[in-house]
């Protein structure tokens, strides 16, 4: 394919550097792929959340998951979102028998915390009952030893498979060459990070799985975090000291096609979730159990969701605020994983807005109608 720099990426930075007024690093965006008219992020449903709380649905001292909840609260989120009665209806919006689909998984916490391998098991209930061969369903994330440990092969229908872009760290023949976003942060050798090639050129459709988990550096990971950092190689980069360009660099790789097509639902999982110290989860310290879905389209108005309610659980615990930018409460080093009020990073929480910004979703909660259910 033609390499092209995407002039309507180009644009949009710009406009998002004169909405927040902050120096961005200078990203040099570069794609042949164009945008599908009327799919991908922020997709039909633009600034509408479903929610659905499912307090049977996981057992806190065993963790053992209750797949017959969970079903039932994948359907009443997914007929919420779109206003369906019957769920194979709401899935039919998205999917047919002609598409090839991706779920991107969520594994860097595993085992502690990473996409419910019911919940992934359930999502290719719902593409097989739609048509979608198993063949043309699989699972994917960065790093295959952070799969291993969840074993999602084990729940997905025979001919389903799961692909890791690397099976050694580093490896980079799984990612697009001609896909690309190029910037220099700190002076580092390789200033490229490039597209999964399951997403260039496998996938016709992508459901995206983040989890309800904080993130010492971009302050929340959720939809945003886990499909940009997620489909692109070489991103660990951004961070170098206590400086972290989570803030512009992860709306700006979301926005990158076909990534940005082709992602065209998003199901985050609060089945589980972390409220300090992730994206892991180590020890259970952290975690809690928020039994709550949230299904849409804009992984904005999503991820807006989901700072409240890790901020919430934070204030709830006498943690200090993923806002917090004081100095003083900025130690790098092990402190982090056992004090909530230290941080390693100068946390960006603001990328959600950025990504606003970007044409990626709606931000303000005026703006968002969040449809609640009940299981």
């Amino acid at each position: 394919m033609d390499r092209r720099s995407f002039l309507g990426m180009a644009a949009a930075a710009r406009s998002a550097l004169a909405a927040t007024g902050d120096n961005l690093p200078k990203y040099r965006v570069v794609t042949s792929y164009k945008p599908v008219p009327g799919q991908g992020m922020p997709g039909p449903y633009r600034g509408q959340v479903a929610s659905v709380m499912a307090p049977r649905v996981i057992e806190e001292a065993s963790e053992k998951v209750d797949a017959a909840v969970l079903r039932e609260a994948v359907a009443r989120g997914m007929c919420a979102l779109t206003g369906d009665r019957d769920p194979r209806d709401s899935w039919a919006r998205f999917f047919s028998a002609t598409d090839v689909v991706g779920i991107k998984v969520n594994a860097s916490g595993a085992p502690g915390i990473c996409s419910t391998r019911e919940l992934v098991a359930e999502v290719a209930r719902n593409l097989g009952a739609v048509g979608v061969r198993p063949e043309n369903i699989f699972c994917f994330e960065r790093f295959r030893n952070q799969l291993d440990t969840v074993r999602y092969e084990e729940v997905l229908p025979k001919g389903a498979t799961v692909e890791a872009a690397e099976d050694d760290r580093g490896r980079n023949d799984r990612y697009d060459p001609d896909v690309f976003v190029e910037v220099d942060f700190f002076g580092e050798d390789d200033t490229r990070s490039n597209m999964q090639r399951v997403v260039t050129r496998r996938a016709t459709k992508i459901v995206n799985l983040p989890n309800m988990k904080d993130h010492g550096a971009s302050g929340v990971t959720g939809c945003l975090k886990n499909i940009a950092y997620g489909g692109f190689s070489n991103v660990a980069r951004s961070h170098s000291g206590v400086k972290t360009n989570t803030y512009s660099f992860i709306g700006t790789l979301a926005a990158v096609e076909p990534l940005r097509s082709r992602t065209v639902l998003g199901i985050m999982d609060g089945i589980r979730g972390v409220w300090h110290a992730g994206p892991f989860s180590l020890s259970r310290k952290f975690r809690f159990y928020p039994k709550q879905l949230l299904f849409g389209t804009d992984p904005v108005a999503m991820d807006r969701l989901l700072l409240d309610i890790i901020d919430g659980k934070r204030k709830a615990e006498n943690a200090m605020s993923v806002w917090n930018r004081n100095m003083a409460n900025i130690k790098p080093g092990k402190g982090y994983d056992d004090n909530p009020n230290i941080d390693r990073f100068i946390r960006e929480p603001g990328h959600i807005e950025f990504a606003a910004h970007l044409g990626l979703g709606e931000y303000e909660l005026s703006r968002i109608r969040e449809q609640k259910a009940d299981v």
